[in-house]
């Protein structure tokens, strides 16, 4: 038998292979060889178009706008609903944080009951979460709905993910497929930006929410015509994983806000760090035991994609904690409407999008590592420029020239990221990966967003000034946390990811 070309999917069919225990002669569904039987058939019937790429990568853009979109709206909300400065973070909390949490647990679900039928469950679920939050009436309502908006990506998220790695095979295909996912997760973000600021400004912050609904039911219709259904693969969950990985990151997010409330001397501030370092420390252990783990720790190793896990991780901390507070800087120091507060964010927006769908070629010429490490260069350039924003600086002045450098290293950064992590990973391992890659990533952003809050907290408890010089001064040092948090992941990306190109 020929072997195909490079980036071309095989239709030809290897033998079966039949499980010796099962009188009937039955094929064995845990062999590798009969699992690509069936991807193959499924693909037969749903052939890879643009259309599986379009209704993939549209339900991951609703879980990336979805982490952004109700920034611009924050000052409404706290009007309405009652928030106070600090607590108001939980809107934005409470989604990453349930999504975050259960990203591990997500992936699991769509490896044993399918990636389709998970994703499409995800989409549901999420489409009436945002209807219930459009709805609420109160603080505790419309978290609740955030969080259970947040079970639902934690669906969506690995699915996407899983169904790219395992419909398009490693080469231009998939590098072509990763690099529209990729570009889903910075754009998704800052379009969130701009696309909750003229829904605040024209209609209401409600909308921001109950937009998701159309998109999550059209999302949960199309996926049967378009995109195929993976092989299940039997098992069961590891619940205790799940409980202890969740319960540990929740205590550390809660810690770090309780510090930014009431200070370092909290003792429920150290309570929570006590126990979320006891949670996390339970979590390797059962991971380390557990027959079927929820995060197979031989994925970390590998040196490339531990790195690269160190990445997802780290650079969204700066970045989604940036956004909070330019969100603040932009309506409550410059006077921006929500509007223009959101359409402020369209150059970075717009330089981004350009940028990804360069880097495959970039790839191709430079090789994964220098290109990463160029984008997280520029990421922590931007960062370091924010640092020094002062009371006086206005858009051209003080945030343009950031946003553009922050647009540009984005671009250039995740695509590398993901390339790293999923090259030579197992079909069966597929959803496992995409999960921790998508937990790291989502994780990364709520304790980033955590982390500057406290220290923005810390800088103005006491601060003496006008408003406007309080909330600059506070949001330049969280401008400077999230840049030694970019340092971090440049210099780790550096030191540990030694192979050039992912495929070598």
């Amino acid at each position: 038998m020929s072997t195909p070309p490079t980036g071309t999917p095989s239709t030809t069919l290897r033998p079966a292979r039949l499980d010796p225990t099962d009188p009937t002669g039955r094929t064995d569904p845990t062999d590798p060889t009969n699992q690509a039987n069936q991807a193959n058939q499924a693909n037969q019937t749903h052939p890879t178009t643009a259309a599986t790429l379009l209704v993939i990568v549209t339900a991951y853009l609703m879980v990336g706008v979805d982490s952004t979109v109700v920034n611009v709206a924050l000052p409404d909300i706290q009007r309405d609903l009652g928030f106070t400065p600090t607590g108001l973070s939980w809107v934005l909390n409470t989604y990453t944080l349930a999504f975050g949490g259960l990203l591990l647990l997500g992936g699991r679900i769509g490896d044993i009951a399918g990636r389709r039928r998970a994703l499409t469950t995800g989409a549901l679920l999420f489409a009436a979460a945002s209807l219930l939050g459009g709805l609420a009436g109160e603080g505790s309502w419309l978290l609740a709905a955030r969080a259970l908006q947040g079970v639902g990506a934690a669906l969506i998220a690995p699915s996407t993910l899983a169904l790219i790695t395992t419909s398009f095979p490693e080469g231009p295909r998939r590098h072509h497929a990763l690099g529209v996912y990729a570009s889903m997760a910075g754009i998704g973000a800052s379009v969130g930006l701009v696309l909750g600021g003229m829904l605040t400004s024209w209609a209401s912050w409600r909308w921001s929410l109950l937009i998701n609904v159309p998109i999550g039911i059209a999302v949960a219709a199309a996926l049967p015509r378009f995109v195929a259904e993976t092989p299940r693969h039997t098992g069961r969950f590891d619940a205790a994983g799940a409980l202890t990985g969740t319960a540990g990151t929740a205590s550390l997010v809660y810690a770090f806000i309780r510090v930014s409330e009431e200070g370092w001397s909290d003792t429920g501030a150290m309570t929570a760090f006590g126990a979320a370092a006891a949670l996390i420390v339970a979590f390797v252990l059962v991971e380390a035991r557990a027959e079927q783990p929820v995060m197979p720790l031989r994925l970390l190793t590998d040196r490339n994609r531990a790195g690269g896990y160190a990445g997802v991780l780290l650079l969204p901390a700066g970045m989604f904690g940036a956004f909070y507070f330019l969100t603040l800087v932009g309506q409550q120091a410059l006077g921006y409407s929500p509007l223009r507060a959101g359409f402020a964010f369209l150059p970075m927006t717009l330089l981004m999008f350009t940028t990804v769908r360069m880097v495959p070629r970039l790839l191709q010429r430079f090789g994964t590592k220098p290109v990463l490490l160029t984008g997280m260069s520029l990421i922590a350039i931007a960062g370091g420029w924010l640092w020094r924003l002062e009371p006086g600086d206005g858009y051209l002045s003080g945030l343009l020239g950031p946003l553009l450098l922050m647009g540009l290293g984005v671009g250039l950064s995740f695509l590398p990221l993901n390339a790293t992590i999923l090259a030579g990973v197992e079909p069966r391992e597929a959803g496992s990966a995409s999960g921790l890659l998508q937990t790291l990533q989502w994780l990364g952003g709520t304790l980033g967003l955590s982390v500057l809050v406290t220290v923005f907290g810390t800088a103005t408890r006491h601060a003496h000034g006008s408003p406007t010089e309080i909330l600059t001064e506070g949001s330049a040092r969280a401008f400077g946390a999230g840049a030694l948090i970019a340092v971090a992941a440049l210099v780790l990306s550096a030191l540990v990811i030694t192979t050039p190109d992912p495929n070598a």
